[in-house]
């Protein structure tokens, strides 16, 4: 699987697609264009974020916010309020658990159902 080709078939913003699976872990793509992803964690799980093309805001409890861009990785750990956002479209993997819910507990009108989620 070429993961960039994959990215192609992502048509939404904040609309994650899973794209496999390992081991209970799920892998996803995502683009993100905007300030729409709301404040949220994730209670169980920590969920892992890749910029593949572009650059990424990232807002984390108890951390001076920072500029996320290609090829790089960071880990936002259970528990911990995070949200991210671009000016530009970014394009960004996850991997996280299963029972990872897109916007933890937190219901927005970007919010999608693991059923959603699937190819």
């Amino acid at each position: 699987m070429n993961v960039i080709e994959e990215f192609e078939g992502v048509k939404e913003y904040f609309s994650p697609r899973i794209i496999s699976e390992v081991n209970g872990q799920l892998i996803k793509l995502a683009k993100i264009k905007g300030e729409e992803v709301p404040w949220h964690s994730h209670k169980e799980e920590d969920e892992l974020f890749l910029v593949k093309k572009g650059s990424l805001l990232m807002e984390v409890e108890g951390m001076s916010s920072f500029t996320m861009k290609e090829n790089d990785m960071f880990v936002v750990s259970k528990g911990v309020e995070h949200r991210v956002s671009s000016e530009e479209e970014c394009w960004i993997m996850l991997i996280e658990s299963k029972s990872t819910k897109h916007t933890g507990e937190v219901e927005s009108a970007i919010t999608k159902s693991f059923d959603q989620q699937q190819y």
